[in-house]
Order: C-alpha cells, then sequence, then structure tokens
C-alpha cells in the first residue's frame, strides 16, 4: 500500500520523531511504499494567501494535493499544542484540503471527497488522558480533528492513538509505545 505520513514537529529530538521513524521503518519492513512530508523540514508556509480564498491553487498547494491522491492511507504526526494542532499543520489543512479537492457541497449538502482514503492520528501530549477526560477536552480534540476534520473530508479514520503525559513517562513507557508504533505498522 502506498502511505503518505503528515509530520508536524520542529525538533528531530522529539518523541513525535521516534514515532515517525518507528513508523516509517516498520511500513518499508512489510514492503509499503512511504513518502513523508515533514511540514518543519520542507519550510512548508501556513498561511493562507487572499489568493487561496478566492481560489486560487499555488504550485506547493498543488503537490500536496498529488501526494495526498497517490496514498491510500494518510497518517498524521503531531503534538497537541494550546489544546489543539500545530499552527504549521493547521496551516496545511488550511491550505491542501480545498473545496472542490477535498471537500464539496452539492444541492447544500457537503460531500467528503477523499472518500476512500484511510488515516491514521498519532498525537502527543503534555497532560495526562485523565486530565483531558476530566475536562472534556479528550472528546473535544476527537471531534475537532476525526470528525471535524478527517471525517468530513471523506477519511475512514482507522485509529487515532494518543501518547499522554509524554514530557514525564519514563524510557521503559516511550519504548513499549514505539513498539505499539511497530505493531501498527506491521499490520498495516
Amino acid at each position: 500500500m502506498k502511505h503518505l505520513i503528515v509530520y508536524a514537529h520542529p525538533r528531530k529530538e522529539s518523541f513525535n520523531h521516534a514515532i515517525l521513524e518507528t513508523a516509517v521503518a516498520g511500513l518499508k519492513e512489510n514492503g509499503h511504499e512511504v513518502v513523508v512530508r515533514d511540514l518543519y523540514g520542507i519550510g512548508f508556509n501556513a498561511v493562507v494567501s487572499s489568493s487561496e480564498i478566492l481560489g486560487g491553487i499555488s504550485e506547493d498547494i498543488e503537490l500536496e494535493q498529488q501526494y495526498l491522491k497517490w496514498a491510500d492511507v494518510v497518517t498524521f504526526i503531531y503534538p497537541i499544542w494550546w489544546t489543539g494542532l500545530p499552527a504549521i499543520l493547521k496551516g496545511y489543512i488550511e491550505r491542501v484540503f480545498t473545496y472542490g479537492f477535498a471537500y464539496k457541497y452539492v444541492n447544500g449538502e457537503q460531500m467528503g471527497l477523499l472518500k476512500g482514503k484511510k488515516a491514521v492520528i498519532i498525537h502527543t501530549q503534555g497532560k495526562s488522558n485523565a486530565e483531558y477526560a476530566a475536562s472534556g477536552l479528550d472528546k473535544a480534540l476527537r471531534l475537532t480533528s476525526d470528525k471535524g476534520i478527517f471525517e468530513y473530508c471523506g477519511f475512514e479514520v482507522l485509529y487515532h492513538v494518543v501518547f499522554d503525559a509524554v514530557m514525564s513517562s519514563d524510557e521503559a513507557t516511550r519504548r513499549a509505545w514505539l513498539d505499539q508504533i511497530a505493531f501498527m505498522a506491521s499490520k498495516a
């Protein structure tokens, strides 16, 4: 299968980067084609231009859309910052998931145009799952990303994996999480 990984973390020393490396290695070991779009690494411009609001598509966005068309499965790897997606990933979605490419309206009804594609969402967060659950933010995060973005555009969300309290996690816990990613890649 063809796997696109959209990665949004600026530090190569981060746990997110370890997740990325583990996922890529596992997918390739199992014979999958893999393309990584490291948004910080490619210097992705997350700012929507006035011409894009009017429907113009620049070459950089056409390229990203070609990667999405190519992929069977798209994996998003990112940290939660300020209870949401990093700005660079939010900008990627705003610029790449355009009207007429990712969704449209027919007779007033919204249609996701990326049907047939699968999504895997892997995010890290500083707080524990219990802390997010106590305030309802766990459900809000899934609602805004899984339903409000990915399913809205037609993706079937296969998994939304959350690694919590990352900053206070120990080496054994992180190793177990990476083993989980490797296992998921072996079953992809």
